[in-house]
């Protein structure tokens, strides 16, 4: 008979929007109630798989890793089991990730409010709670539209307003915004869409 189910196919951790996921795919003819079981190990301690309170007997194919992670500057893997009954599958791991190495970015979302004379930016970032500390930074430009010449701001912490003064700036005007942080040099995110609006505009 049958001893071991299949092993979860393309397990993978990925960085995806500030997070940290592991992924992976139902092993060949799996049955629809196997639920999996998630384990992680740091390079710190090698061979002590320590569990995932969130991730043990789960439906889904993905596991939120973020969070569980005790260090952002260290190497780590994660391996992943399905469960059916009194049947398991062999165990399947994923390679090794460092968060503040491989973490992949998301744009921003510009939060942009308009007074008289003067403009307010700042922007807001999808952050787990426990990677609020890391020295998160975003850079935007500002043009008016349909000019190639842009005015970029640089390197500004996460939580800091920009104040611009608008009184010389006259018709619709963009801005768009990327993520960044500094590893071994400074990664970026994408830039966003750009939001535009109409400066001192007359009638």
């Amino acid at each position: 008979g049958l001893v071991h189910l299949s092993p979860p196919r393309n397990v993978t951790l990925l960085s995806k929007d500030f997070d940290m996921v592991l992924t992976w795919a139902p092993g060949e003819g799996s049955p629809p109630d196997a639920t999996y079981t998630v384990r992680y190990e740091s390079q710190e301690h090698m061979g002590k798989w320590k569990k995932v309170r969130h991730c043990k007997n789960i439906h889904s194919t993905s596991c939120n890793l973020t969070c569980v992670i005790p260090n952002f500057y260290i190497k780590f893997r994660a391996r992943v089991k399905a469960v059916s009954g009194q049947l398991h599958s062999p165990w399947v791991e994923s390679q090794f990730k460092e968060y503040h190495l491989d973490v992949e970015l998301a744009p921003p979302v510009l939060n942009v409010n308009v007074g008289e004379d003067v403009m307010h930016v700042n922007a807001a970032f999808p952050l787990a709670s426990c990677v609020e500390s890391l020295s998160w930074m975003y850079d935007f430009d500002l043009w008016e539209a349909g000019s190639e010449n842009k005015k970029q701001y640089r390197n500004i912490f996460r939580k800091k307003t920009v104040i611009i003064n608008t009184t010389a700036l006259r018709g619709n005007y963009c801005l768009n915004a990327r993520s960044s942080i500094q590893s071994i040099d400074f990664k970026h995110s994408k830039f966003s869409q750009p939001v535009c609006m109409l400066l001192n505009h007359k009638g």
